[in-house]
């Protein structure tokens, strides 16, 4: 990522990372990636479709998922906090909300909004602190846990450091005692973007992936759609859960990742804009609305619903 480019977020430079836009930027090929994708029409028998959708175990009123921002609530100086409002959001929306790095405090204050929440840690050197957000987020009533497996390295080639806290490597033997920490709460492992990290994260028995290049850290990255597929065939019946985000910026975007297999996506950057400038209200105008072009694009195709996606209606 580079710091350098002109963000078109607000707050302090470098709080909202952008990237270079270059060949090396993962979110350029994944945009060219998602566009690439077309759709057939299959419209004899097509009905108005049902978006509800069941995540670890309970049900939502879309796939559509909140992403798991971090750092938000040291943007805005008018009082706001962004966190709050896009919990807020993923409430009323009835879909689950995400949370990245945050500490126990500001957690808290997060969860008590409401919203149904998987708290994502980073993958600290110190694991005591992974264990003791874990046990945290359990206890104000997380209905998931997990790591970033994919945020160890920073841009010098040694582990990062985020907010002065050293990061360090994510091994199985760490994922498997993640899981076991968290007990009967369900375990993602965030940041998979290859069948052998995903068949690891199935030996170590997490309950669902995410797959994701983390809004490009990884130069050159596959775009998580072009590496989908060979994901879900490697974890055919284990049960694990396979979520999708970097990029998804529109309804049809989430279809096409439904449609590969994906049980749910979430949005990332696209609610950004929305959310900074109009708070909670920008966020469920920007997720309805995803909402409606996911539906039109199910009708157009016949899809009655999110258990009938067929990928064969896709040309890549």
């Amino acid at each position: 990522m580079n710091d350098n480019v002109k963000s078109p977020w607000p707050g302090p430079a470098g709080m909202i990372p952008v990237t270079s836009g270059k060949a090396d930027d993962a979110n350029v090929f994944n945009r060219n990636y998602l566009d690439s994708i077309h759709v057939e029409m299959r419209v004899i028998d097509a009905v108005e479709p049902t978006l509800k959708t069941v995540i670890f175990g309970e049900e939502f009123d879309s796939p559509i998922m909140m992403p798991a921002f971090s750092h938000l609530n040291k943007v805005l100086k008018d009082g706001k906090k962004p966190m709050l409002e896009y919990a807020r959001a993923a409430k009323k929306l009835n879909t689950v909300n995400w949370v990245g790095m945050e500490p126990n405090e500001e957690y808290a204050e997060i969860a008590a909004e409401g919203a149904r929440t998987v708290r994502i840690i980073k993958p600290f050197a110190d694991h005591g602190i992974i264990l003791d957000e874990i046990q945290f987020a359990i206890k104000h009533g997380a209905i998931a846990v997990g790591v970033d497996i994919d945020h160890v390295p920073g841009t010098d080639g040694r582990y990062d450091v985020v907010d002065g806290i050293p990061l360090g490597p994510v091994m199985l033997s760490d994922l498997k005692e993640y899981v076991k920490a968290a007990g009967k709460v369900p375990f993602v492992a965030k940041g998979v973007l290859s069948v052998q990290d995903a068949l690891k994260c199935k030996e170590a028995g997490c309950a669902a992936i995410v797959i994701s290049h983390h809004h490009g850290r990884i130069p050159f990255g596959v775009a998580p759609l072009m590496v989908l597929p060979k994901i879900k065939t490697a974890l055919e019946g284990s049960g694990i859960a396979i979520f999708v985000d970097c990029g998804i910026d529109t309804g049809y975007d989430a279809y096409k990742a439904l449609a590969l297999g994906a049980d749910a996506v979430a949005v990332g950057r696209g609610i950004l804009k929305p959310l900074l400038q109009q708070g909670a209200e920008g966020v469920e105008e920007k997720v309805q609305k995803m909402n409606e072009q996911l539906s039109e694009l199910m009708m157009y195709t016949c899809v009655k619903d999110i258990r009938s996606f067929d990928a064969s209606v896709l040309y890549i």
